[in-house]
């Protein structure tokens, strides 16, 4: 299914470049490609107990793609305002056509190193969205969460970069449990998503 025909399934629209960009620790705006999102969850399913955070969401796009595929929780961490309205204009308009029975689509306006880890998130998606800097604090706050609550997590990576690579595996105790490839990956080895697990069980 194409792009307009996904937007106009979910009654949403999330495509569009991005015009706001100003910081070089947070990447540009760029929602996760709809064949993408395909590919990723023909190999790796989700459950409507699932708790997933969505690190830079944009407009919302992955959010409402999981909640209408596997009826999943999912927060998406967005710091800039004007996408974050434009993710809740998004759900309003997903709700008129999908209402729901229970709040399990919600977006916070914060960066994501400000984002307190709720002892229920379980899988936290990753599409390039900020520095290395950025992402070691966000794991740190995962790794403190999983201490005080015990439990199995996932991390989501959509187009690792290689700064992130190294340090998931030199500097953490995350194990690779998927490497999933994309069409284009024999001309760029970014082309893919891969899935890191930690379990405190």
């Amino acid at each position: 299914m194409n792009e307009k025909k996904y937007e106009t399934l979910l009654n949403i629209q999330t495509s569009g470049e991005d015009k706001y960009h100003t910081s070089a620790k947070y990447h540009r705006y760029e929602p996760t490609p709809y064949d993408v999102l395909e590919t990723l969850f023909n190999h790796y399913q989700l459950t409507k107990n699932d708790h997933i955070v969505d690190f830079g969401c944009g407009k919302g796009r992955l959010n409402f793609y999981i909640h209408h595929q596997f009826q999943a929780y999912v927060t998406g961490i967005e710091m800039n305002e004007t996408y974050y309205q434009d993710a809740i204009h998004n759900q309003l308009n997903y709700q008129k056509k999908y209402p729901l029975k229970e709040e399990k689509i919600k977006f916070l306006c914060c960066y994501a190193e400000e984002y307190n880890i709720d002892p229920l998130d379980n899988k936290f998606y990753f599409f390039n969205p900020f520095s290395i800097q950025i992402l070691r604090k966000v794991i740190e706050k995962i790794l403190i969460s999983l201490e005080e609550h015990p439990r199995c997590v996932e991390l989501i990576f959509y187009y690792p970069s290689d700064d992130y690579l190294y340090y998931l595996e030199h500097k953490t105790a995350f194990s690779l449990i998927h490497n999933i490839p994309l069409p284009n990956h024999h001309k760029n080895h970014r082309e893919r998503f891969l899935v890191y697990q930690l379990s405190y069980i």
